[in-house]
């Protein structure tokens, strides 16, 4: 079957590389790209990179590369279209079915493109020409260089009505194609298309491999409204799924490790002027969500660029708006407001690149510009104001779907706040909790001479004590308990399909020992779609883990829950599988986040001799986190629990 571009190329944008090739690798980060051991060849020392960036394999070791159908077709042995076909399930995509409509469509498209480049030749041609004698002027007065204008492939639309009509018909398109094309301005009520531009300063659009699928053009008039105005929708062309100098953008981001979007196509021009090649800008529309993943493709935090009026600041937190449910480990956004009155192509021409790194370098985390925005919202001079600015801001903590970056979020909120209204208040914000003076004894550390209220501040360098570190506050939980673990990799071995299904989260498992991890690292080199459990039970026997298996076989509890057997339906496994992985990720985070805590409490108090409230209030977070997440071990499927009963009660 022969697949179209577009097909092909929806099914890149969906799956990034490291996503496909991760269910095969263990891989970890690397600055911006992944690495991990050899799926060809064996090997000790990683030399297989993947880069998301470039949609790129590399495998150093067997001299391979390619993208994700490469990697499916080598590690699989498939054939291409069944490559294609595993991956657009993956993608969640339907398979094209060949038909004629099909095959006029994808003829269509391309005559489309044909056009569209021909309109943006034109329009280069009318520029150079005695027509664009004011589009040059206009050019010349924003600075922009023929280098520049080359690069961008900037042109002009001549204000006439029909003159783009024209030079397309003597090339062979059709009144119809332009007009699909989004070229001409037509309607039941126009009796004779006509251009859609007229009397505008031209830049192209292009999709991600260069190819023009639209453009924007400038009103040179200052009487023309829209100033601004893009080509309409098209089925090539949709303002809210692409960005301007994506194409060019996303090799520079790659290099340069971040990627800046702006409001106008002329500052992206600018900064490419003075050696800054990573900006993007949008189309005329605020920040959508398909543009935050085009961002995020790039770089892990965006450094979006507004302008420093009430306008830009507007549009910098609607963009806020947009990101925050999105948002989560590895992927945020930050934000550079430039000086009061000035947009980027103004700081450059003024400044150069120096000055615009120093603003870009200055960039404020979501976090800071969610705060500023709600303090700015009313004043905070009452109890009332200042309840209502701290329903706001967990409201907005609230959007964040990663339950760990919510907590953190309410973290840094809370510190803001502290700073802002001042440590006196800081009892206003404990809801019900004992003031935190009388808290704070628990963490003075016992027998040591000349502390208290007397001498103000301690003598010597102070310690926790030996029976504080043993206490319920440090005392660490212990490790992820093994049942858990076993139940894990009992269902995996009895429904291998669950494997395939859930490998990014198999892959992300810790083990207590050493025997889990090589468990799961077999368990996702051996695993394949339908395979059935006892093939997986042999291949698991033919390399040595037979005890292993034959020891979660023989496990008295895991003998009576009916989801883990191979006869269980897969979906009711399934389920009994994602909570088990929830509760696990979860304590392991968790465990990470208290240790952290911990240390950051005994440093505390070595330095200042009591710790912060924003220390203690994270710390018994955390604790109370981890009590209720024992007591959710027991909803389980029944395990863990003493009576052994069965878990249809769940």
């Amino acid at each position: 079957m022969k697949f179209t571009p577009t097909f092909l190329d929806e099914i890149r944008a969906r799956l990034p590389v490291s996503e496909v090739v991760g269910q095969r690798v263990r891989l970890k980060k690397r600055g911006r790209e992944w690495c991990g051991l050899s799926p060809f060849t064996s090997e000790k020392t990683p030399s297989f990179w993947v880069n998301d960036q470039k949609g790129q394999f590399f495998d150093f070791s067997a001299g391979k590369n390619g993208d994700i159908f490469e990697f499916v077709m080598e590690t699989q042995g498939l054939p291409f279209p069944e490559a294609v076909e595993q991956l657009a399930a993956l993608a969640g995509l339907s398979m094209p079915v060949e038909t004629p409509e099909l095959a006029a469509a994808e003829r269509r498209r391309a005559t489309h493109l044909e056009a569209l480049e021909f309109a943006a030749d034109f329009f280069e041609r009318a520029l150079k020409g005695g027509a664009g004698a004011k589009a040059r002027a206009y050019l010349a007065e924003r600075g922009i260089t023929l280098e520049a204008q080359k690069k961008f492939r900037i042109g002009y639309s001549p204000n006439e009505r029909y003159a783009l009509r024209d030079y397309l018909a003597g090339k062979g398109c059709d009144a119809e194609v332009m007009k699909e094309a989004g070229l001409l301005t037509h309607g039941e009520d126009i009796a004779v298309p006509y251009d859609f531009f007229r009397d505008r300063l031209m830049f192209p659009i292009c999709d991600r491999g260069g190819k023009v699928i639209a453009f924007g053009g400038r009103a040179l008039s200052k009487d023309v409204q829209p100033k601004y105005k893009n080509s309409a929708e098209t089925p090539l062309f949709h303002k809210g799924s692409n960005l301007y100098n994506l194409h060019v953008a996303r090799k520079a981001a790659h290099e340069r490790g971040t990627v800046i979007a702006v409001e106008g196509y002329v500052d992206v021009i600018a900064l490419s002027m003075v050696g800054i090649d990573h900006a993007v800008a949008g189309l005329g529309t605020a920040l959508t969500p398909d543009q935050c993943e085009l961002l995020w493709k790039m770089a892990e935090e965006p450094i979006l660029c507004f302008d420093g009026d009430r306008a830009g600041r507007k549009a910098a937190f609607r963009a806020v708006e947009t990101a925050l449910p999105l948002i989560g480990p590895g992927k945020s956004l930050r934000f550079a407001l430039l000086p009061e009155g000035q947009d980027p192509d103004d700081l450059a021409r003024a400044g150069g690149a120096s000055a615009l790194e120093a603003v870009l370098g200055a960039a404020k985390p979501m976090s800071e510009m969610i705060f500023a925005h709600e303090a700015e919202a009313q004043t905070l001079d009452t109890p009332e104001r200042r309840a209502a600015f701290e329903r706001r801001l967990r409201d907005c903590a609230g959007q964040i779907r990663d339950e760990v970056l919510r907590r953190h979020y309410l973290d840094d909120f809370r510190d803001r706040q502290y700073k802002l209204f001042g440590r006196a208040r800081r009892e206003s914000y404990n809801s019900g909790r004992e003031p935190y003076s009388a808290r704070r004894e628990q963490f003075v550390p016992r027998g040591r001479q000349g502390y208290g209220a007397g001498s103000g501040q301690p003598r010597g360098p102070v310690a926790a004590s030996a029976a504080l570190l043993q206490s319920g506050l440090f005392s660490l939980p212990k490790e992820a308990p093994a049942p858990r673990e076993t139940l894990i990799l009992a269902l995996l071995v009895n429904h291998p399909n669950l494997i395939v299904r859930h490998a990014e989260d198999v892959a992300r498992l810790e083990f207590t020992g050493a025997s889990g991890e090589k468990m799961r690292d077999a368990l996702l080199g051996l695993a394949e779609p339908e395979m059935t459990a006892e093939t997986l039970r042999e291949k698991l026997g033919s390399r040595g883990f037979s005890d292993i298996f034959d020891g979660i076989a023989a496990n008295a509890t895991l003998s009576t829950l009916w989801c883990v057997r191979p006869d269980a339906h897969e979906n009711d496994a399934d389920e009994v599988l994602r909570q088990a992985l929830a509760l696990h990720h979860k304590q392991r985070a968790l465990n990470r986040e208290l240790r952290q805590a911990e240390a950051a409490l005994a440093r505390e108090l070595a330095s200042a001799g009591e710790p912060s409230e924003a220390s203690f209030a994270a710390l018994a977070d955390i604790k109370a986190q981890l009590s209720a997440l024992e007591g959710a071990e027991a909803t389980i499927e029944g395990f863990g629990a003493s009576s052994g009963r069965e878990d249809r009660n769940v």
